[in-house]
């Protein structure tokens, strides 16, 4: 074991060198970084639209190596960018930055803005660290584990992924989420059969032979809604405060040290279960750091505490959203979807016949990039604080031309603008009617993947369905997917509760016996 971590960090040295004495990968990294701290910075935009912008306009077009420099350093850059309005504006650059408008707004309005946002780079830093140390640690042990599944498991976890997304993103009824899901995967099943190579739901249109394109689709549903919200809603330009200093002393920097590392780890764990990502990391994680603080009351009121349990878990969030992306084919978070799209129309197969050298090249980007992101994120703090004063009615039509062009660069048909607008516009009644859109595209990537796996599987068992279960692997992943949906039905819900209320009053008689 000893010797086989001794190999990976070898390997690692050598392609990080490799990158690092590249000036071409400077050039990638500070462009995109820069555009992803901008996107996250901007209210209304995002991360997952910054790297769908950017895999739109790379394609198959570059070597996937230069399209994963761009695209990963957008997505660090986003992650971290949204923090600036949360701070500066009490206005969530990214729904993954919102737990940081609690304690950085109020530390602003304080005269300590510049205090907070250079605890934030660097907790942002450090939590991007964190991440991609264990996500090259433990992506090996897991792939290690992935080479013992076969299609019945690989369907499974697709469908489990799904539901998973479905369940977590929803933010009234876990339906909305599964429909969302569902309708994904009924758009993945368009187009020519994986195994018979026969016509499905094409009504003899040729573009939908190859079923639909990735990148219309991504940029449809995530780019076209937020565009149409932003023009609705016309923002106006804001007056940030004065910020002060904005290098830290790293006197501050130790003495938050415990709180920055048990976020990170916070945020490596939930980035690691599929289609969670990182606005649910920054609430969890603030509210663990609230339950571990010596000074709970000052929580909501201006707490750095509070400000780096989010910021530090969000960012930490990303290495493990790529866990689950890398070892299974299954995202872990919004952006992380639209890159597993970049890898897929690249012929880049996440999952176990990944290439080992491409992960290790992944990480290596992540550590350059969150270096990048340091730095940019404090030396150019004034520079996009200046951004924030830009109305959206400005920036948003220059959006729409990059989505436009990225989309139709792809495929290079008109078709494909078509599918885009119609899968936005659907998008935008969905996002109306507070359906989720992340579990729909994640329908439409895993759903190829579920369709050929399941229907493999009855070709093998020919047509067996006790193949589900007869397989450990299968029948845990079975009872993880019945146990899910039963979890969210009403009345297993109210069972639920009445049995461990009748179970509470038995302890408590205990307790005030032995006071």
């Amino acid at each position: 074991m000893f010797e086989f971590l001794l190999s990976q960090f070898a390997s690692f040295g050598m392609i990080f060198a490799e990158l690092a004495l590249d000036p071409v990968t400077y050039l990638y990294l500070v462009g995109s970084v820069a555009l992803g701290i901008i996107f996250g910075a901007l209210p209304g935009l995002t991360a997952t639209l910054a790297v769908t912008i950017l895999t739109g306009f790379f394609g198959n077009k570059f070597p996937v190596e230069q399209s994963l420099i761009a695209l990963i350093g957008a997505y660090v850059g986003a992650i971290y960018g949204g923090s600036y309005p949360s701070i500066l504006l009490n206005i969530p650059g990214t729904a993954a930055s919102a737990a940081t408008a609690m304690d950085g707004h109020p530390l602003a309005r304080q005269g300590r803005g510049g205090e907070a946002l250079g605890m934030t780079t660097t907790a942002s830093f450090i939590g991007t660290m964190i991440g991609t140390f264990c996500l090259l640690i433990f992506v090996w042990v897991l792939m290690a584990v992935s080479k013992q599944i076969a299609s019945p498991e690989k369907a499974l976890l697709a469908l489990f992924g799904i539901l998973v997304s479905g369940t977590l993103m929803s933010s009234d009824l876990v339906v909305k989420g599964w429909i969302a899901g569902l309708i994904g995967l009924a758009m993945a099943m368009v187009g020519l059969d994986p195994i018979l190579s026969e016509q499905r739901y094409t009504f003899g249109w040729s573009y939908l032979l190859s079923g639909f394109m990735v990148v219309p689709v991504l940029m449809g549903a995530f780019a076209i809604p937020q565009i149409l919200y932003g023009l609705r809603e016309g923002a106006q330009a804001a007056n940030p405060i004065q910020i002060g200093r904005i290098v830290p002393s790293f006197g501050k920097i130790r003495k938050y040290l415990p709180t920055i590392t048990r976020s990170g780890a916070i945020g490596v764990g939930i980035g690691s279960l599929p289609g969670v990502g990182e606005d649910v990391s920054g609430w969890v994680s603030y509210g663990v750091g609230k339950s571990f603080s010596k000074e709970p009351e000052k929580f909501g009121k201006g707490s750095l505490e509070g400000l780096l349990s989010s910021e530090t878990a969000n960012n930490a969030c990303i290495g493990g959203a790529l866990i689950p992306l890398l070892v299974l084919g299954i995202p872990g978070s919004p952006p992380a979807a639209a890159l597993l799209g970049a890898l897929m129309i690249n012929n880049v197969t996440p999952g176990p016949t990944i290439d080992p050298m491409l992960i290790i090249r992944i990480v290596a980007i992540l550590v350059l990039a969150s270096f990048t992101m340091f730095v940019l994120g404090l030396f150019m703090a004034r520079v996009f604080i200046t951004v924030l004063r830009l109305p959206q009615t400005i920036f948003l039509p220059i959006v729409m031309v990059l989505t436009t062009i990225g989309s139709f660069s792809v495929g290079g048909g008109v078709n494909d603008l078509f599918l885009m607008v119609v899968v936005g516009l659907v998008s935008f009644a969905l996002i109306r009617m507070e359906y989720p859109i992340a579990p729909l595209v994640i329908g439409v990537i895993l759903g190829g993947l579920f369709d050929e796996t399941f229907r493999r599987s009855l070709l093998v068992s020919d047509g067996d369905l006790s193949t589900f279960i007869t397989r450990p692997g299968a029948a845990i992943l079975v009872v993880l997917n019945l146990l899910l949906i039963l979890s969210q039905i009403p009345a297993v819900k109210r069972a639920a509760s009445r049995f461990f209320r009748r179970k509470a009053p038995a302890v408590l008689p205990a307790n005030n016996e032995s006071a």
